[in-house]
């Protein structure tokens, strides 16, 4: 089928502002939906309330509104600009509940505009907990045992028949908003009660619990002729009471056995078919019994999600483009795989490798907020990294995390590096409920002396994920003690294809990070980078997106033109997000428009600039020295850029420039007079710019003093840091004493300043860009809320109202 000519002008709406479940994937996808329609000779009408996203760029949309996304503003827009089209599956929950909501109140019938692919009825057959479960009975699909209730005390007599524990998830919500675990009488009044305020319909699903069943999901097409394909399978390494987006996940799925993958697939093929999604991706959720192989469906997003843009990341496969480009008419045989140039969208993706996602979790900056995960959704970000290997994904992602770790142990993090044996009842009970720190408790379980089989019950993870958990410890143990120059080039190159960074092996044999990877250079054990092609190598792969492996063969495609290495930001979390993200993706094109290939490393598969066409090649790699000087050498770039990236790149950039590698812009002095306190401040002094009375310290004792000084109320802020992190006002010596010792933890090698505090000042943002001579202001934004409250979590107005 060619594309639509009866329609001329599409609307979409964005997501909004980034919350817990939301994030920039919606910036990714609605980009990737806007490039493409524009390709087709559409207009586009964008509405978007986040002026940090990418698709908001002028160039996006032939009109873009930055309005507040709610079903009155979406109207007004709609009579002004009389769109054909709205296309409500690229803005994720936000996006659909608009549409949903305006194709309720008449509106879309009033002013003639169709909603293309996903109809109102086919939303709310997903979206309806009860429509959802008839639609699955109707062909066939098991459900957990459910009842809908629109009330506590409904809810108070379905119990009955349910029993405990009971999963609650309200309809047309995101992340499991709203919804939650009940084991008694009182969680289930009080999740209820907040599941049906949060609900668009006032309605929840008491569910039976299928806690302990594995989790699968899949990425599901389907186009106007009525072909489904399947993108990727995805497993959860946490087992059903995990909410996905909380969960660890691995692609292709690990533990399916055939049989079991292919009912997988016919059970999605008939669910999206049943639901009515004509066009575009959607996202099925199964639990399986480990104990018969029982398989029921959870639920259904009709919509790009969280996980497309993960398994478009993963597999190389477009979703939220192919997605945009069916909706308009096209069939999966008629468009192109960008990647192999000879392939159709409608060859489902095979991949050689294994992809493993670990969610960014922030509970540090919420002391208050227990470390529990539910189904709930409570991480901020994630990171993915690929490997050859389940081992060397995995001990990737970790250190992708950008928590200070470095694998899966052996990195001196853990009790168990310092021959620590934690008492079995805390490693129990940390098994038992999910938390943000389950996967090195496994490791602490092992040291201790559990057994697979003793951690399966607590736990219910696979044990085909805990034997290779298993592997990697036992391996790092067997290293202990040993010397550097006894690892021969067969075990080295082992350790590396297990994921092993430098780190962990100068950990394990008492060396440092750049003695060994001088000794593993000298062995000859060096990365080689894979690409990324959606056909297991079986055709040519033309775009240049790279991961890291330890094989012989290196398929990376350098040349010799000019170039330029560019950062990342990493996971999302609080403090560092898409804004990041959009700097960097700038820079990537600006190069590029110069003629300078831009080189583009990052973790983060929820982002834009992790997209195969933004930059000259990609590669999807954590961010640490050991990779990015991986990199480095594969490529002999003219130098990095760091200062896109937020606070990650910039505290890699004085180790880097240590290693030789060139940093562009901003020298690595001149970054470290700007982010260790004690320089900054000296800076001020001799520039003869007024400031806060102040002082540095680095001990308990020695702020005690400073604080005697300068008197009570203080700021108190350590060096290299983000997003406020440990940085606090204090007023007396008391709290001074105990927040000291948290802020000293953060990093002992940098000064803390002590500023006495400013109350009642208005605080300033000042925007500026350089050349090095000429210095252009490029805004000034005044704070709404006084000083002391952190610029991120403050709103402000520009240009200021109250400053001469």
């Amino acid at each position: 089928m060619p594309k639509r000519t009866d329609i001329k002008r599409i609307l979409i709406i964005g997501s909004g502002p980034i919350i817990i479940g939301q994030a920039c994937e919606f910036d990714y996808s609605g980009s990737q939906a806007c490039k493409a329609l524009k390709e087709e000779g559409y207009e586009i009408v964008l509405v978007n309330s986040n002026p940090a996203t990418i698709m908001t760029d002028p160039e996006m949309a032939d009109r873009t509104y930055i309005e507040p996304l709610t079903p009155g503003t979406l109207e007004y827009i709609i009579k002004e600009e009389r769109p054909d089209a709205l296309l409500p599956t690229l803005g994720g929950q936000t996006g659909l509940n608009i549409a949903f909501a305006l194709a309720k109140k008449g509106v879309l019938e009033k002013y003639k505009v169709e909603l293309i692919g996903a109809k109102a009825e086919a939303i709310e057959k997903a979206e309806s907990r009860e429509l959802f479960k008839k639609a699955m009975e109707n062909i066939g699909l098991k459900v957990p045992k459910s009842a809908i209730v629109h009330s506590v005390s409904q809810a108070e007599k379905v119990i009955k028949e349910i029993g405990f524990p009971v999963i609650i998830r309200p309809s047309f919500t995101l992340g499991g908003t709203g919804g939650g675990v009940a084991y008694n009488i009182e969680e289930l009044r009080e999740i209820v009660e907040m599941g049906l305020e949060m609900s668009l319909i006032h309605q929840v699903m008491l569910e039976e619990s299928v806690i302990g069943w594995k989790e699968f999901e899949l990425e599901v097409m389907r186009d106007f002729k009525d072909n489904v394909v399947i993108i990727c399978s995805i497993e959860n390494f946490d087992p059903m009471g995990v909410h996905t987006g909380d969960s660890i996940t691995v692609a292709p799925a690990q533990t399916l056995s055939d049989k079991e993958y292919q009912r997988m697939r016919t059970a999605a093929q008939a669910i999206i078919r049943e639901i009515g999604v004509e066009t575009g991706g959607s996202n099925i959720q199964f639990a399986i019994n480990p104990k018969n192989g029982d398989m029921v469906v959870i639920e259904m997003n009709p919509r790009v999600s969280r996980s497309s843009a993960l398994a478009s990341k993963a597999t190389g496969y477009p979703i939220a483009k192919i997605a945009a480009k069916l909706a308009v008419g096209y069939t999966l045989d008629e468009l192109p795989n960008d990647i192999t140039k000879e392939t159709k969208a409608a060859f489902e993706p095979t991949i050689d490798y294994v992809v493993v996602k670990i969610p960014r979790f922030t509970f540090e900056k919420f002391p208050e907020c227990p470390d529990e995960i539910t189904t709930s959704m409570r991480s901020v970000g994630e990171t993915m990294a690929i490997g050859r290997t389940f081992k060397e994904a995995l001990q990737k992602a970790i250190r992708g995390l950008e928590i200070g770790r470095f694998g899966f142990g052996a990195d001196g993090k853990s009790p168990s590096d310092q021959e620590i044996i934690l008492p079995k009842e805390l490693i129990r009970e940390k098994l038992v409920r999910p938390n943000s720190q389950r996967l090195f408790y496994i490791r602490e379980a092992f040291k201790a002396g559990f057994t697979i089989e003793e951690i399966y019950n607590l736990t219910y993870i696979d044990p085909w994920f805990l034997y290779h958990l298993k592997e990697i410890f036992d391996k790092s143990e067997a290293l202990k003690g040993k010397s550097l120059k006894e690892i021969s080039e067969e075990e080295m190159r082992e350790l590396k294809q297990m994921g092993f960074s430098d780190y962990q092996i100068a950990f394990l044999t008492g060396t440092t990070e750049s003695e060994v990877r001088e000794y593993r250079k000298s062995l000859g054990v060096n990365p080689t980078f894979k690409l990324i092609d959606t056909c297991a190598a079986e055709f040519e792969a033309y775009t240049p997106y790279y991961y890291s492996s330890w094989e012989v063969e290196n398929e990376s495609r350098v040349s010799k033109n000019r170039k330029v290495l560019i950062i990342g930001g990493g996971p999302n979390r609080i403090g560092q997000g898409i804004e990041f993200d959009y700097c960097c993706v700038h820079a990537s094109l600006a190069l590029r428009e110069r003629g300078i290939e831009s080189i583009m490393v990052n973790s983060n598969p929820e982002t834009v600039s992790t997209d195969y066409d933004i930059s000259t090649r990609l590669y999807f790699e954590p961010l640490t020295l050991e990779h990015i000087l991986n990199i480095y050498e594969e490529e002999n770039p003219e130098g990095v850029i760091v200062q896109f990236g937020g606070q990650t790149p910039l505290n890699l950039a004085v180790p880097l420039y240590k290693a030789g590698v060139k940093i562009l812009g901003t020298s690595p002095e001149n970054i470290d007079r700007a982010e260790d306190r004690e320089k900054f401040d000296k800076l001020l002094e001799k520039l003869g710019l007024k400031r806060p009375k102040a002082g540095t310290a680095y001990s308990v004792d020695e702020a005690i003093k400073v604080a005697q000084k300068l008197g009570y109320p203080l700021l108190v802020r350590p060096s290299y840091v983000l997003g406020g992190r440990a940085m606090r006002i204090v007023y007396t010596e008391e709290e001074l004493k105990s927040f000291i010792e948290t802020a000293v933890k953060v990093n002992p090698e940098y000064p803390i300043l002590i500023d006495k505090f400013l109350e009642d000042a208005i605080e300033i943002d000042v925007d500026a860009i350089s050349d090095g001579e000429i210095v252009v202001v490029a805004g000034i934004m005044e704070h709404i809320e006084e000083a002391g409250i952190h610029s991120g979590d403050s709103a402000c107005i520009l240009p200021p109202l109250h400053i001469p």
